[in-house]
């Protein structure tokens, strides 16, 4: 049988005319386009593809197939579309990716709304971090991705559309008087996930020294228990402290530190309706 991911590939290169151009729209790297296109032949038994100069070109197999694919794709898409109107929200799934603190948080409040409102809907939860996310999204792995982001001028990639859910401040987390930044430029630090130890190296640039990070985890747990014991102090976000908050921990908000929390979509509106289900479910329970 094919595969209909292989053929999504071999119809984007067909569609481009370059396998560089391909992995852009699918968001795919060039070694894994090329993966699945030489899968492709492996399972056809036939030279779907051949080099020409510096690019390829598809043989006359390879066009056929390709129109044949882009046909069977259209068809299945069309069919889930229908499909999705055709229940509604009395039946199906959804599938939401979300960071530790987010699913420690809100994210359980809004599957409790989500149950609610609509019993016959399965929602489905991974465990991710951004980056990791939206590399699910993209592939359709999962229809939401909560994410967070500390610079909001920069834009996604085309096709991802962001939801603001909510502002989430950062904290400075020590296990005494909890000063300020600068009051702890000789402390040894504990470093995050690679967003949030990108964004403690940044707090203190901008107060004028580089921190020594002796240790590196993104278990907020593990953390804190590392701060409560003194070996360390940190900057940790708001959600975390309220995902977990150590007794023996102080913490102290620091001012122009918010990271935003938003709820990612990919591909044209409309979202289908379990989406557009979880999305207000989201908004629900992050919102005055």
């Amino acid at each position: 049988m094919l595969d209909i991911v292989r053929l999504r590939v071999l119809a984007a290169v067909a569609r481009h005319g370059s396998v560089t151009a391909a992995a852009r729209e699918l968001h795919y790297s060039q070694p894994s386009v090329s993966h699945h296109l030489a899968k492709l032949e492996a399972e056809t038994g036939a030279k779907l593809i051949q080099r020409a100069g510096r690019g390829i070109r598809l043989t006359e197999a390879g066009r056929l197939l390709a129109e044949r694919a882009t046909e069977i794709i259209g068809r299945i898409d069309s069919a889930s579309a229908e499909l999705s109107a055709h229940v509604g929200l009395r039946a199906g799934r959804v599938r939401l990716a979300a960071f530790p603190s987010a699913l420690g948080t809100f994210v359980p409040r809004a599957a409790a709304a989500l149950a609610e409102g609509h019993p016959g809907l399965e929602l489905r939860l991974s465990e991710t971090e951004p980056p990791e996310g939206l590399r699910m999204l993209r592939a359709g792995y999962v229809d939401v991705a909560v994410i967070f982001r500390y610079d909001d001028t920069a834009p996604e990639d085309d096709g991802i559309r962001l939801l603001p859910l909510l502002d989430d401040p950062s904290f400075l987390v020590t296990s005494g008087p909890a000063g300020d930044l600068v009051s702890h430029r000789g402390s040894r630090w504990i470093g995050g996930c690679d967003r949030c130890r990108s964004h403690l190296l940044d707090l203190c640039e901008r107060a004028g020294f580089e921190p020594e990070i002796a240790f590196t985890t993104d278990d907020v747990v593990a953390v804190q228990a590392l701060v409560a014991a003194g070996v360390g102090v940190t900057v940790l976000p708001g959600l975390a402290l309220r995902a977990h908050r150590h007794p023996e921990v102080t913490a102290i908000e620091l001012p122009g530190s918010t990271r935003r929390v938003y709820a990612a979509t990919y591909g044209e509106p409309p979202d289908p309706p379990a989406t557009t289900a979880l999305l207000a479910a989201l908004t629900s329970v992050t919102r005055p």
